[in-house]
């Protein structure tokens, strides 16, 4: 039987990906707990941050083993690249070592919120589509900016919801929902901010093509299930936006038709 995510699947770049959520594989409590998080969500990539796992003494530890042994497609990212020459340095490495393209572009201009460097994201940007790289640009909700990324060769973004890690869901609803509504023919992904499932839901209700998730996953008390609630959430929220939701009304409307009722309550009065 064909399941709804197989018959709707993500599409980058000409690829297609059997599930809409991607996730990250930081600040997990154990290699098991990733493991075992990964298995129960089914993602469609999962992220991997080069540098840090260097680092962090992942990679003695088993963590690229672990990847391969899921077989799920791999995303390297360039976390804690703060110029447009480290992110492209990272993303070379990133390349050789994972023999792939993919390559989720960070570059971050502030170290209090992490926000993006909107002028070097669009630099590195292209300079990594010339280069053959599928880049996957993690941005604000900024529109202009958004095009621009779009103008030197993106295929997709990835707009925040909040900023890495608060786990406050999306913080401005409008500038997102303009996004998508500007950018109908681009698939948009939610990165970073989203705290519980409701949030996955909602942008993917709204319309957009998937969401990322690390923190709200591996900082949950029990992350194996947090994944699989992830997973369901932004199903269903898919599965809502393409049934298409009815209109929302400022006044109430009885959804019993008042045929075949009493005449005495048509008025609302009593007998």
């Amino acid at each position: 039987m064909t399941s709804p995510a197989s018959a709707d699947p993500l599409r980058l770049y000409g690829e297609t990906f059997a599930s809409r959520v991607l996730l990250g594989t930081s600040r997990y409590p154990s290699l098991q707990s990733l493991s075992d998080s990964i298995a129960a969500a089914q993602p469609g990539m999962v992220t991997v941050a080069l540098r840090r796992q260097m680092n962090e003494g992942g990679a003695e530890a088993g963590f690229f083993d672990l990847l391969k042994r899921h077989s799920v497609p791999l995303l390297p990212n360039t976390a804690g690249c703060q110029s447009v020459a480290e992110a492209v340095t990272t993303a070379h490495m990133a390349r050789e070592i994972f023999a792939t393209d993919w390559i989720k572009l960070e570059l971050i201009g502030d170290d209090y919120t992490l926000q993006p460097d909107p002028i070097g994201l669009i630099e590195a940007a292209a300079q990594l589509v010339k280069e053959g790289f599928k880049v996957l640009p993690y941005c604000t909700e900024d529109l202009v900016i958004g095009r621009r990324l779009l103008d030197v060769g993106c295929e997709a973004l990835m707009p925040w919801g909040a900023p890495i890690g608060t786990g406050k869901g999306v913080i401005n609803p409008y500038g997102l929902r303009v996004l998508r509504e500007r950018l109908p023919d681009v698939p948009l992904i939610v990165d970073a901010g989203l705290g519980v499932p409701s949030h996955a839901c909602q942008v993917m209700e709204w319309g957009f093509d998937g969401v990322l998730l690390n923190t709200a996953v591996s900082q949950a008390t029990h992350p194996p299930a947090m994944a699989r609630a992830f997973a369901l959430a932004a199903e269903a929220g898919r599965a809502a936006y393409v049934a298409g939701p009815m209109a929302e009304r400022e006044a109430a409307e009885a959804s019993t038709p008042v045929v075949g009722m009493p005449f005495w309550h048509h008025d609302g009065s009593a007998a």
